[in-house]
């Protein structure tokens, strides 16, 4: 239960990523290179400075899926002063090291007839951010590269779920109903895949097919159907000898029809077990792609490409990172595979 709630929470963080963000920025992009690697907890005065091109309206519909574009620039500051049309700011570049900066009044689109100029920039074009797992080396907020990036995660673990049970369940149910030079077809096709390494496969899939976001999705779930029909050809050899199949036989009844009016369902235990397994494996293949850089590709936020930007800051102090997404996986993954071991046990009617 506990496992499954950790799933049921992952999935509503995935849903409302953008909103919960505090960068919602398409795909929390938003750099600001002078706080990089910040600590857990930091907190930074940012004035913001209208872009000269403004960003094309987002309907709210978009907003929430793919994040809305900011129309402002943001600029660390430790404070500013306006004097006569220009607007001085004293410029945060480092911990303890600072410049000034000019800019134009009007570059902030301050109403005319407005006596505090000074005041109203401050109401209007002055945020405070607070990060509280920090930042990146680029200066992006990690909760939110954290929250969106487990969108990939769950994704690719759905995508690759689906795509190996359609073809598991085919050849399997091919293999286990008709036997004969079918069956060894199958189990030839079978052996021969799983005596490749599955990372060497996907490597040789995804270079064939190219990197990118879907693609490695494709790539993932074509190499993880094998152990997915190896399980469904016995359990088809093992149901179509029971009486019930032998009846509807009969009766005349289709191939096609006693498979999945008759036998899917009563394989449907095996299959959920199954799919749990494959799932945590999509996800740790697709982090360990994205770690050796033929997974995802930035700027889109994957838990392994965090990890693979950020490793180096093991050793320089600055371990959360890279062990945050760590983390993050291990419990998906985890919790995916207790999942899987309590629908094993629940199934079970030998238990």
């Amino acid at each position: 239960m506990i496992a499954l709630c950790v799933i049921f929470i992952t999935i509503l963080l995935a849903i409302f990523a953008y909103p919960l963000s505090p960068d919602n920025t398409p795909l929390a992009n938003n750099m600001t290179v002078e706080l990089s690697a910040q600590k857990a907890g930091y907190r930074q005065t940012f004035l913001l400075i209208p872009k000269q091109r403004v960003p094309e309206p987002t309907n709210i519909f978009k907003a929430f899926f793919q994040g809305k574009p900011s129309p402002y620039s943001f600029l660390p500051v430790n404070n500013f002063f306006v004097k006569a049309d220009t607007l001085y700011a004293r410029h945060h570049v480092d911990n303890g090291i600072e410049d000034t900066l000019k800019y134009p009044v009007l570059a902030f689109n301050v109403p005319s007839g407005t006596t505090n100029v000074t005041d109203w920039i401050r109401e209007n074009r002055v945020i405070s951010r607070h990060y509280l797992l920090g930042t990146d080396r680029y200066g992006r907020d990690i909760l939110s590269r954290l929250l969106i990036g487990t969108r990939v995660s769950l994704t690719v673990g759905f995508v690759s779920v689906l795509l190996s049970l359609s073809i598991g369940f085919f050849l399997g149910s091919m293999a286990g109903w008709h036997g004969g030079w079918i069956d060894n077809l199958v189990m030839y096709l079978i052996n021969i895949l799983w005596s490749i390494p599955t990372l060497l496969l996907v490597f040789a899939i995804t270079l064939s097919i190219g990197k990118g976001f879907w693609e490695i999705f494709i790539a993932i779930g074509l190499t993880s159907w094998v152990s997915a029909a190896r399980l469904i050809r016995g359990q088809v050899m093992q149901l179509k000898e029971m009486d019930f199949v032998v009846a509807a036989k009969a009766l005349g009844l289709k191939d096609s029809r006693i498979i999945f009016r008759h036998i899917l369902p009563n394989i449907a235990g095996p299959l959920m077990v199954i799919a749990a397994a494959n799932f945590a494996t999509a996800i740790l293949i697709e982090a360990g792609l994205s770690f050796l850089g033929v997974g995802v590709q930035p700027p889109t936020p994957s838990w392994g490409l965090m990890i693979k930007e950020h490793y180096n800051f093991l050793i320089a102090g600055q371990p959360l990172p890279a062990i945050i997404p760590g983390l993050a996986i291990m419990v998906l993954v985890l919790a995916f595979n207790l999942l899987g071991n309590a629908l094993r046990d629940a199934i079970d009617v030998r238990n």
